[in-house]
């Protein structure tokens, strides 16, 4: 994955600073090259991974990824993720253009879960690839895991989410979305609920 990843960012940045007509056919190809080995590890279809690197321009870097971390009565928010089985996960999702950190953090709880939330504190910036995810994305995530505090609204489920519920520590569900949180990281934000002052993890 990490060849595949750094071959697309050469096709990607090249052909958004390549001016030669050759020179550019040469990073097209290189980033067909790419989805061909992808589709062989995958099985998504050439065409398929093709049109989503289309959607990617300019120089090519990590794409942003936000969570909100709730804790009330000690116990996590977590949420049934339609997308994926049905499996639990922390609720957020891809940062959108023109948004803050917080407001993305904000925007996707809300949507997610029906909960107004205010964004406290940045727990956590983790490489996807350091933390045992599966299965691979072909991008490079950086994901963002912020502590919230719920100011309003309540529990409401959508086409997104079939169930939001409140786990303790001892009692996180086994069937995680581990695309989206591991149980580690989970119990690192227990971690950090039990001993406020712990500074923001890294990598």
């Amino acid at each position: 994955m990490k060849w595949i990843r750094e071959l697309q960012a050469i096709s990607q940045t090249g052909l958004h600073f390549g001016e030669d007509r050759y020179n550019r056919e040469r990073y097209e190809q290189i980033g067909k090259i790419a989805a061909e080995m992808l589709s062989e590890i995958s099985n998504l279809p050439v065409d398929e991974i093709l049109n989503f690197n289309k959607a990617e321009f300019g120089y090519a870097t990590p794409k942003v990824d936000v969570r909100g971390v709730i804790f009330r009565t000690g116990k996590i928010l977590l949420a049934r993720e339609v997308a994926d089985a049905d499996r639990w996960t922390i609720p957020g999702g891809w940062a959108d253009v023109n948004e803050a950190p917080s407001v993305a953090t904000a925007r996707e709880v809300r949507e997610e879960t029906g909960f107004d939330v205010s964004v406290k504190k940045l727990l956590a910036v983790y490489d996807r690839d350091t933390q045992g995810h599966q299965p691979p994305h072909p991008c490079t995530v950086y994901k963002h895991f912020f502590l919230c505090e719920i100011t309003g609204g309540k529990p409401q489920l959508n086409c997104e989410i079939s169930e939001i519920d409140f786990f303790d520590e001892n009692n996180i569900p086994p069937d995680l979305s581990t695309a989206r949180v591991t149980e580690k990281q989970i119990h690192r934000f227990f971690e950090h609920l039990k001993n406020p002052d712990m500074p923001t993890d890294f990598d």
